[in-house]
């Protein structure tokens, strides 16, 4: 059994490495290290600080885009507001204009109604006067008539029968003045 343990501290133990394995292991650690340091860590810090820059122009551009975005949002409720204001203006002013054809039409009619009226009371006027001139010219033919009866002379001059008929008038004047008041 000794042997066994003087042949078992003899040969190498397969867990711990030979010293020679570890410094060369370890030169080699270094090494690559050296390289990884040198010259790859450069590379992925520049590819890390170009995305990233990309990231932040990205954001910084969106931040713009949207900062525009809302004035642009800004600017058409202003002009959305002025286009409404013109709108109430222009049916205010169109409510006013018609208000005002309206009244121009009202009295354009009232001025027409009048108008007809008047004449209609000028054509009365002239027809009252027309029927009053035939009524004299037929009841002064008839009092002559019968004055001429009554009287039994012929009254037929003309001189005569219009002073005759002209006074026989103006008395029927005078009496019906006093009762149409």
């Amino acid at each position: 059994m000794v042997n066994l343990y003087l042949a078992a501290e003899s040969s190498p133990n397969p867990v711990i490495p030979h010293p020679a394995e570890i410094i060369l292991g370890l030169v080699t650690f270094l090494l690559l290290l050296f390289v990884v340091w040198k010259f790859v860590v450069p590379r992925f810090e520049a590819l890390y600080s170009e995305r990233a820059e990309k990231i932040e122009g990205g954001i910084e551009k969106a931040e713009r885009l949207q900062a525009q975005a809302e004035e642009n949002l800004e600017k058409y409720k202003e002009l959305l507001a002025d286009a409404n204001a013109a709108a109430a203006r222009i049916r205010d002013d169109a409510r006013i204009e018609a208000e005002q054809i309206r009244e121009e039409l009202r009295v354009q009619a009232q001025e027409e109604a009048a108008r007809i009226v008047a004449q209609g009371r000028n054509q009365l006027e002239a027809q009252r006067a027309q029927i009053v001139a035939e009524l004299r010219a037929d009841l002064g033919r008839t009092a002559v008539e019968l004055a001429s009866r009554i009287v039994g002379e012929s009254l037929e001059e003309e001189a005569r029968r219009r002073g005759t008929v002209d006074r026989f008038l103006e008395e029927l004047d005078s009496v019906s003045a006093p009762a149409k008041k």
